[in-house]
């Protein structure tokens, strides 16, 4: 595995995005973002681990991608915009090749929503990727779960739950009702 700066260099190389409020980013201790007037930081941070959060044997793009794009879904559902995003890794072995692919991935989602990565950390251990995203959102405009009342509308998309049954079918851990068991 490459060192943690030749890692950061490699990362940033690939890296489209630039934020105007990313004052400081890669490179440094920490990283300096400018918060518009008006408005307020929102920081949101997942971890995803190896085995229990995707399959082992997922690709890299694919962990790359989910890794980035479950965070922004928690800045969406607080109404943040998205800004900027810090990436943690527990690598065990993992070999160049692989790097470079997960950061497809990763990037992929960071440009599609204008996210830069301003920072992050690289270990040796069991597969674990950590990132927090940090979005803006107008000052006492963020959408808490406490706002929710009685009679609200509630709208989703896509199929609830299509991931999670997804990783327990691939663990044979998905067990339906009679005849659909076979279908798996």
């Amino acid at each position: 595995m490459p060192s943690e700066f030749e890692l950061i260099r490699q990362l940033s190389e690939l890296q489209a995005v630039r934020r105007n409020e990313v004052r400081l980013g890669i490179g440094d201790d920490a990283a300096i973002l400018d918060i518009p007037a008006d408005h307020e930081l929102v920081l949101t941070t997942d971890t995803l681990n190896g085995g229990v959060h995707f399959p082992e044997q997922a690709s890299p793009e694919d962990i790359g991608y989910k890794s980035l794009a479950v965070n922004l879904s928690d800045l969406a559902a607080m109404g943040a915009i998205p800004v900027a995003a810090n990436l943690s890794l527990s690598l065990p072995n993992a070999d160049e090749s692989w790097l470079k692919k997960f950061a497809q991935g990763f990037f992929q989602v960071a440009d599609q929503y204008d996210v830069q990565l301003v920072g992050g950390d690289t270990t040796r251990g069991p597969l674990s990727i950590s990132v927090t995203a940090m979005g803006f959102v107008r000052k006492g405009g963020a959408l808490l779960r406490s706002g929710a009342k009685p009679g609200d509308m509630i709208y989703v998309t896509g199929h609830l739950g299509d991931a999670g049954a997804a990783l327990l079918s691939l663990q044979g851990e998905l067990k339906l009702p009679g005849p659909q068991n076979d279908q798996l």
